[in-house]
């Protein structure tokens, strides 16, 4: 069986950015960048004020530190004419510097009366400018694609007066249940029924990293409800199936997609939760065959699918980093097999000390609901005591741990 980081690099192999389009900046934040943007313009575009106060030339202040008023300068307005020399000009922030001046004297440090001003002290030359294109140049890259758009790149954007930007597609991904076991969250629960959670969890995740779930049901155990459901699952960007892909009688995922002409790029991984997963292709839109208990299919959509879709979407960084945190209680575990531990985090001096969330049995959904964090035990780590240090990644939850 493929370890882990194998089966990721597969995956990730085999999975390539969707096309691009057009949108409102105004929608843009979460959204990759497709396309370079370089600045069309210097950033600032002039010399300008830091500060509400008064422009004047440092030279001026050799001899005094008092200068007649010969002007007001508000935001927005460029300057009719230079500064004369042995004047100030009142000027507000953000307005552009009359030629000639190099130097702001904030109001603070100003007392104005009878159309002069006299500072408190003198100023160092230069103080409280914004130079032209101390930011950026213009011509010069600034954003690269497949960045993801936060506040701040929306913020540089729309400085270069950008409107429409090129932005890699969300991912549609179709998302389906199997098994006659399940029913939908509000219809009745006979014996031997469960709620089909799953769907509405991998909804969430995709929907929680930018992507588009279509939610297609339950598949039931049936040829026919199978093949009817999973060819309308691979009409969209990518599919992930959850249950009915190991060995049983009822397990048709497989079967029924090597039949409708996928490629199977793998089954069975060596982790703990996910071991059963599968990973295949249909015309290059990548199936992801999950494990049904929750647990693993949770864990295995964070550690395996959800990179593939970020990169899908245009997104440069899809692999978390592993942080080190420091183990408070022994871990039993035997080597052989790769294992994911859910665990509660907190911080001391600096660092994450990691306890495991409680029971770690695939079928106790309430541990991965407290957890912070997931630790990634390698298939030749054995029983580890208190105080080793291990890699994990942080889970959403992680602003919620408090300094000890």
């Amino acid at each position: 069986m493929l370890r882990f980081e194998d089966a990721r690099r597969l995956i990730l192999h085999h999975c390539s950015p969707l096309g691009s389009e057009r949108i409102s900046l105004s929608a843009a934040c979460g959204r990759v960048l497709a396309d370079e943007v370089h600045a069309p313009w210097d950033l600032p575009r002039w010399n300008n004020s830091a500060m509400d106060g008064f422009a004047l030339r440092h030279e001026d202040l050799s001899a005094t530190l008092s200068l007649p008023i010969e002007g007001y300068l508000p935001a927005g307005v460029l300057p009719g004419a230079g500064l004369a020399p042995g004047t100030a000009m009142k000027i507000m922030t953000g307005a552009p510097l009359p030629i000639g001046a190099d130097t702001v004297v904030p109001m603070e440090e100003a007392r104005e009366e009878a159309g002069r001003v006299s500072l408190t002290k003198r100023p160092v030359s230069g103080a409280h400018v914004r130079r032209q294109a101390e930011d950026v140049r213009a011509g010069e890259l600034v954003i690269p694609a497949g960045t993801l758009l936060r506040p701040a790149e929306i913020g540089m954007l729309a400085s270069f007066g950008k409107v429409v930007i090129p932005v890699f597609r969300r991912a549609r991904i179709a998302v389906l249940s199997t098994g006659d076991e399940l029913v939908e969250p509000g219809e009745p629960l006979s014996d031997g029924r469960i709620v089909n959670s799953n769907a509405f969890a991998l909804a969430a995740a995709l929907q929680e990293i930018g992507a588009e779930p279509i939610l297609l049901g339950i598949a039931r155990d049936t040829r026919e409800s199978h093949l009817a459901l999973l060819r309308e699952g691979l009409r969209a960007d990518g599919l992930i199936t959850s249950a009915g892909i190991s060995t049983g009688d009822r397990d048709l995922v497989r079967e029924i997609l090597l039949e409708l002409g996928a490629e199977e790029i793998f089954w069975k991984i060596d982790i703990k939760p996910g071991r059963p997963m599968a990973f295949l292709r249909a015309e290059n839109r990548p199936i992801f065959c999950l494990p049904g208990n929750p647990v693993a299919t949770l864990i295995t959509f964070e550690e395996l699918v959800k990179p593939a879709i970020l990169r899908m979407m245009g997104h440069r960084r899809v692999i978390q980093p592993f942080v080190q945190g420091i183990l408070q209680e022994a871990v039993r575990k035997k080597p052989g097999r790769g294992q994911f531990l859910r665990v509660r985090l907190s911080v001391r001096d600096g660092r994450f000390l990691v306890s495991t969330s409680g029971d770690q049995q695939t079928g106790i959904l309430r541990t991965l609901v407290s957890a912070d964090g997931l630790v990634y035990l390698p298939p030749e780590a054995g029983d580890l005591p208190a105080g080793a240090v291990v890699d994990l990644h942080l889970l959403g939850r992680q602003a919620e741990m408090r300094e000890e």
